[in-house]
């Protein structure tokens, strides 16, 4: 599986050579997302995508779905692409996790707006927020969604300070969820690799 560079039909495999590749390489890949995975509090939690987390998950989708040809190929390409990153901004998948059905409706009734309350602030700069759920709206006025798509825009200084080992945090400044977490190195080195 090509790990970098634009995802094109061509640049993925077929449904078999996929089902090989998987049973050799799942492994691995679960080990990535992990290490792109952040927890913010307990019941946020946000993993990073890369090139190589959205190629897993849309052979996943091929495979589950048997999609072989062309046009159903270029609509899951179409739906993820956008969630890999550009090389000036980090992109992530916000889950709001609350195990207990009844407990999770009232907090996405509490949190409406969270989304756009998330930031990444690298060490000595300013506070980058979340852009938000581009490609439509994950709330209403009774409850936010427990699925967000999220976009931190970094300048050039915060990527040559990120690829330079400067520490980052992640944080949240929503009335009802304040947190922030320091992203630990090992993961921070994953998510430098995203910065041009």
């Amino acid at each position: 599986m090509q790990i970098t560079g634009t995802i094109t039909p061509e640049s993925l495999m077929t449904l078999e050579a996929y089902a090989k590749y998987r049973k050799a390489n799942q492994t691995a890949i679960m080990a990535h997302r992990k290490l792109r995975s952040v927890r913010l509090g307990e019941h946020i939690n946000l993993q990073f995508e890369s090139a190589t987390t959205i190629r897993y998950q849309i052979q996943e989708m091929l495979r589950i779905e048997k999609i072989f040809e062309e046009d159903g190929i270029l609509q899951e390409i179409e739906a993820y692409a956008p969630l890999v990153p550009d090389g000036g901004n980090w992109k992530a998948t916000m889950m709001i996790e609350y195990p207990d059905v009844n407990e999770r409706k009232r907090e996405l009734a509490r949190l409406i707006g969270v989304e756009d309350r998330l930031f990444v602030e690298v060490e000595g700069m300013e506070r980058v927020y979340a852009i938000a759920d581009e490609d439509l709206d994950r709330e209403n006025d009774e409850k936010t969604s427990a699925v967000h798509f999220v976009r931190f825009e970094l300048t050039p200084a915060m990527c040559a300070a990120v690829k330079a080992g400067a520490g980052v945090k992640i944080g949240c400044d929503h009335t009802h969820y304040p947190a922030h977490v320091s992203v630990a190195a090992e993961t921070l080195v994953s998510l430098a690799g995203d910065l041009t």
